[in-house]
């Protein structure tokens, strides 16, 4: 395997491959979005338009198999900022993680630690931040989809020294592949204090 690290416009050429490894992975529990090609291409522009931005790029024989994307949360959208916003965090000293996408057949293998310390490692860096942060999906465990031994990624997260932050809570719209149309889904905030 072969693990690239991009900044920045370095990341435009590789929006197509992003896009669709960004929707074959977010199908699965516990996202089960179904998206759109259009959508994840602009979606990914503003990593690309961020100069401070991250990608880790995994591939194998050629293939894009992995990826994990950060970025100064000041750069982020609206929608990314506002719990912070609202709970008066400082945006510009937080490095948001956007996420962390791996094809099945990759997982396990240590690369899911990799994306963390390779993002932490970016923000440690450029020196200007406090915080890393990324948000994750919040399903009810009685969740129709959620399948058999399904083991939520809790356990990693708080290995590598994230705080769950209930506090910040925001919506996001998408649609489930079992929905009709769009529906707000409850995000909530990981937080890691750099020291």
């Amino acid at each position: 395997m072969d693990i690239q690290l991009l900044h920045g416009a370095a990341i435009t050429p590789l929006i197509p491959e992003l896009a669709e490894l960004r929707i074959a992975v977010f199908r699965e529990f516990p996202y089960l979005y179904d998206g759109t090609l259009d959508y994840e291409s602009r979606y990914l522009q503003t990593y690309a338009e961020a100069p401070d931005s991250l990608c880790v790029l995994v591939r194998d024989a050629g293939r894009v198999v992995g990826a994990a994307t950060a970025l100064p949360l000041a750069d982020e959208t609206a929608e990314f900022q506002q719990p912070f916003r609202a709970q008066g965090w400082p945006l510009e000293r937080i490095y948001y993680f956007g996420e962390s996408l791996l094809l099945p057949a990759y997982r396990g293998q240590g690369l899911g630690r990799r994306f963390f310390a390779e993002r932490e490692a970016r923000a440690r860096q450029l020196g200007r931040f406090a915080w890393c942060a990324f948000c994750a999906v919040q399903r009810p465990d009685d969740h129709p989809r959620r399948p058999v031994g399904y083991r939520p990624l809790h356990g990693l997260w708080r290995g590598e020294g994230f705080v769950e932050h209930p506090e910040l809570l925001a919506y996001y719209l998408w649609q489930d592949l079992d929905e009709t149309a769009e529906s707000p889904k409850p995000m909530i905030f990981w937080l890691k204090e750099l020291p």
